[in-house]
């Protein structure tokens, strides 16, 4: 139940930044400290927790579904699973964020899991040594790639975010795959006692957090984008240093991120009432809810802009024709 009850509080998290983007994108971006408000920022800065926490998630229910399968089982589980995300993703989720014809297609977090959940259909009938190895190498070593840059496309899916046309791979795939073997090799604690499983997590989290904050600290390696003293102030200064990297995550993100989150997993099956039931709702139909908030969000977006600069007579009645290039 904390599994769910987690993946739920980041998914609706996760609503904050996209309908931020629906209803007023601007011509900064929210975590820029040399531009942006302490609003601004920690809008966009706490959604920074909701991909690392899906992925390491799908990592530990894969877990917790192998004790019920096959190996096998699990691997065409993982294949079929992975395959459909894949799909959707080029096909009603790149619809719904852009409610134009297919001339061009992005590579977001939902292709990202499917394409990790694939790999690993593979990956699972390897040594458990090994997948601590692959685990430890992409998650703590990617950053050694950061200066590489190679005009193609493989490496674009790999470890660049950037437009190559038709295609703007958002989510380079390194180190997501580690990632979500971190999260099914942690999914074993779910098989221990309550207080043993309790435990383990939150030292866990606090060591990943302490990791974070000694890194970030010194200022040499886990992430691209290193912190420096504002001027706009002190505050502004500890702006920069939340400032790591998403695409793609960074070590220093990653530890930002997962850290606190799996002390909150380590303590969400104690939660009881209202709230919890309510973050449980939501963890327990993600997908669902990632497609209808986003279809949702953009109707209302298109609907409040058009009332609010009252342009919307014109474009419902006089040019119908528009409407798939204009939406």
């Amino acid at each position: 139940m904390s599994v769910d009850i987690l993946r739920g509080l980041v998914i609706v998290i996760m609503g904050l930044d996209h309908v931020r983007d629906f209803f007023s994108p601007t011509l900064f971006a929210p975590e820029d400290p040399t531009v942006t408000t302490p609003a601004w920022f920690f809008t966009r800065w706490i959604t920074h927790f909701c991909a690392p926490v899906f992925v390491f998630l799908a990592g530990t229910s894969a877990y917790l579904y192998s004790l019920k399968v096959s190996k096998m089982e699990l691997s065409r589980f993982l294949w079929s699973r992975g395959a459909w995300l894949i799909l959707i993703e080029f096909t009603v989720v790149n619809f719904v964020w852009k409610f134009t014809y297919f001339d061009w297609w992005f590579v977001q977090v939902i292709a990202t899991i499917g394409i990790a959940m694939m790999l690993m259909g593979v990956l699972i009938h390897t040594p458990k040594w090994f997948l601590f190895a692959f685990a430890g190498i992409t998650i703590l070593g990617h950053n050694l790639l950061d200066n590489i840059h190679i005009d193609a496309y493989w490496w674009q899916l790999l470890h660049e975010s950037r437009w190559v046309p038709p295609v703007f791979v958002v989510y380079p795939q390194i180190p997501w795959p580690g990632v979500m073997v971190f999260g099914y090799l942690a999914g074993h604690w779910f098989t221990q006692a309550a207080e043993r499983r309790k435990r383990n997590l939150v030292w866990l989290g606090l060591a990943m957090s302490a990791g974070f904050i000694v890194l970030r600290f010194i200022n040499v390696y886990g992430d691209p984008h290193a912190w420096s003293v504002m001027e706009r102030g002190s505050l502004y200064t500890f702006l920069d240093f939340l400032n790591t990297t998403k695409y793609p995550p960074s070590l220093l993100y990653l530890l930002m991120t997962l850290g606190p989150a799996v002390v909150v997993l380590a303590y969400a099956e104690t939660w009881k009432g209202k709230i919890a039931d309510f973050f449980l709702v939501f963890g327990r139909v993600p997908f669902f809810y990632y497609v209808m908030h986003l279809l949702v969000g953009h109707v209302l977006a298109i609907l409040y802009n058009g009332l609010y600069y009252n342009e919307w007579r014109s474009w419902l009645f006089d040019n119908p024709a528009s409407w798939p290039t204009t939406l």
